[in-house]
């Protein structure tokens, strides 16, 4: 089988095109024909070395968290697919022995890792991890799912939103700024967001985007947020200079949740300002399998069309990547074998 694989972590110019042996699986494992995987930022971050859990010795290295596609094959023991099945992988890998396991929810284990492996045109998961798929869900837009799509639901849950909300996000043309700004609409609030492009707002605005601020400047935003209303939350992927932003702007016993630090790795917060007026901050980091359950049933009966921005052959991930680093998409890339 062909993988697209890093072999240099110097950015886009690093994936090659590779071939493996097509795995088996093992007791508890399936192997899935992959049809589709979206990419991230997670990935683009290995690819750049900018994360540093990855080196050259895992060199050749296959990412892709998000994949969907057909089941080729089961090992002993497992129930819940069978060969032919459509799926999208959840990507969460989890213990299963630690308290949080056992309570839930399992994104909150203690040794929360992702999968990594759909940028191939076979992957071997975790067969408990694969989610089935009606046969009008197709698998570009199932790809598109499990992380932005995953990570928005359950920041949009851990906030408590609900109809009539507003729901501001910074940084709302990216993947989970786009996710997050379609999914609140789906539950019925009215959203804020903002970008450094006109352009890509103007598309946010076709997507569902009802208020939209061009510009990053944080003085600007904040009055031009106020101009629209205060909002019931926050959802804040950026991180740094943002994080203070939005908490000025939330209203009282207001809700932010923060998922990523873009931005800015620290965020200077006005600490008497956050509890004189009962704001809650909140971390949150991906997402459930239940919450991608719904996700799938949302985009089954209509209600969500996840936004892919192109679609690319499996031998021009690297132009996929490219695209991702020069920020000049809105909405999700996807590769297809």
């Amino acid at each position: 089988m062909r993988v697209a694989a890093f072999t240099d972590l110097t950015g886009p110019d690093g994936v090659s095109i590779l071939d493996r042996p097509t795995p088996e699986p093992g007791p508890g494992e399936a192997v899935v024909d992959v049809e589709a995987a979206s990419i991230n930022r997670h990935d683009l971050w290995i690819l750049e070395g900018a994360d540093t859990r990855y080196d050259d010795d895992d060199l050749p290295f296959v990412s892709g968290l998000d994949l969907a596609g057909e089941v080729r094959s089961v090992g002993d023991g497992v129930t819940g697919v069978s060969p032919g099945d459509r799926v999208v992988l959840c990507p969460n890998q989890t213990c299963g022995a630690c308290q949080f396991c056992y309570e839930g929810p399992e994104n909150l284990c203690e040794s929360f890792t992702l999968f990594h492996g759909g940028l191939a045109e076979a992957a071997l998961v975790d067969a408990s991890r694969l989610v089935t798929l009606p046969e009008n869900v197709s698998m570009t837009h199932a790809a598109a799912l499990p992380t932005a799509y995953m990570t928005a639901y359950h920041m949009l849950r851990r906030a408590d939103v609900g109809p009539t909300d507003l729901v501001f996000v910074p940084g709302a043309t990216g993947g989970v700024g786009v996710a997050s700004i379609q999914l609140a609409g789906v539950l019925g609030a009215e959203t804020v967001g903002t970008s450094s492009s006109q352009a890509k707002l103007d598309r946010m605005e076709d997507i569902g985007l009802d208020h939209a601020i061009h510009s990053t400047d944080p003085d600007e935003i904040e009055s031009a947020v106020r101009d629209v209303g205060t909002p019931d939350a926050v959802l804040n992927h950026l991180g740094g200079e943002y994080t203070q932003l939005g908490l000025g702007v939330l209203r009282r016993g207001g809700r932010m949740v923060v998922c990523g630090g873009t931005a800015g790795r620290y965020s200077e917060v006005d600490v008497p300002g956050l509890f004189l007026k009962h704001k809650q901050l909140i971390g949150s980091t991906m997402g459930t399998q239940p919450d991608l359950e719904t996700l799938v049933d949302l985009v089954a009966d209509g209600s969500l069309v996840p936004e892919i921005d192109e679609i690319y052959p499996l031998e021009e991930t690297g132009a996929a990547f490219e695209a991702m680093q020069n920020r000049d998409s809105v909405g999700k890339l996807v590769v297809t074998t």
